[in-house]
């Protein structure tokens, strides 16, 4: 899987702060099921790859 989010295009929210920290997210076309998460400003620290299933609760999380 490491492989497969290495290559993937990473976004990073619109509302991010003004030194531009946020969190980063992937979602590979070759692994819908899998969603990567990592720092904006150290990417090459590696990065969390979750369910999209984890990600959604966590998101209607976040929104409520």
């Amino acid at each position: 899987m490491e492989a497969v989010l290495t290559t993937s295009s990473w976004r990073k929210s619109s509302r991010s702060t003004p030194d531009h920290s946020c969190v980063e997210v992937a979602r590979p076309a070759a692994a819908r099921d899998v969603v990567g998460l990592r720092d904006s400003k150290n990417p090459a620290a590696g990065h969390l790859s979750v369910s999209t299933t984890a990600f959604t609760a966590f998101l209607i999380d976040v929104v409520r």
